[in-house]
């Protein structure tokens, strides 16, 4: 394993910003009217732009922009009673994108905290700190994923808080899982075939390498979303 050539830095630092500028871009809107049916989309579409930069954008432009003030002017059972008739009008592959941006999106901010820890508080296991860090970039990933599905599950269906937090964690541990497998599959690419498992999370080719790990989770969650959305475990989006 070599050292990383100077272009692929110059990418890394392209990639980055042009995920926070998709992400700013994204929040701009939210916050001139364009605000989603579910308030927990809010934070979804933001976060997704910070791995799937114009992709993502395009993504939030093609399916999931709401109209505008379309919760701003409405109570509760309206949000969702307008999210559930969008997801009906939807083709299947956008309904299943915007539930994967969705698992996605607790999986990133997970990750994020976890990886950030892990560069001031390091955990070992079987004596490599990077086994430790997908540990808790697991349990990590696990508890916002699962906090984010209990936020859309509990009020559309109108569960109580127990019933809410077991649906939750039915519709999103087998993605999640899936999501996860993806993202530790790509990252031990990165850091064990072509660059070493010291990179440091300090510089911008650590969080380039995390974004194509979430594009790959992406791709590996998406099937196993489908099959939750068909088989009624999931709530469409």
């Amino acid at each position: 394993m070599s050292a990383a050539p100077q272009y692929l830095s110059f990418v890394a630092w392209l990639s980055l910003a042009a995920g926070l500028l998709c992400a700013a871009v994204v929040l701009g809107d939210l916050l001139r009217g364009r605000r989603q049916p579910m308030w927990i989309m809010n934070l979804v579409w933001p976060l997704t732009m910070l791995y799937a930069g114009p992709l993502g954008l395009w993504l939030y432009w093609r399916a999931g922009r709401a109209a505008p003030h379309a919760a701003m002017h409405h109570g509760d059972g309206h949000h969702h009673h307008h999210a559930h008739a969008a997801a009906r009008q939807r083709p299947l592959w956008q309904t299943v994108a915007l539930a994967t941006t969705h698992c996605g999106s607790g999986c990133t901010l997970g990750d994020l905290l976890a990886e950030s820890l892990m560069a001031v508080a390091p955990l070992s296991l079987f004596g490599q700190r990077v086994f430790g860090g997908w540990l808790l970039d697991y349990v990590a990933a696990l508890v916002f994923g699962i906090a984010f599905q209990y936020f859309t599950i509990q009020p559309m269906r109108k569960l109580s808080p127990g019933a809410g937090l077991r649906a939750a964690l039915k519709a999103d541990l087998a993605s999640l899982s899936a999501w996860q497998v993806g993202m530790y599959g790509w990252m031990a690419v990165a850091l064990f075939g072509l660059f070493t498992p010291a990179l440091p999370k300090s510089g911008p080719l650590f969080w380039f390498m995390m974004q194509l790990a979430m594009l790959a989770g992406f791709a590996t969650a998406y099937p196993v979303n489908r099959w939750l959305i068909r088989a009624g475990v999931k709530e469409a989006m």
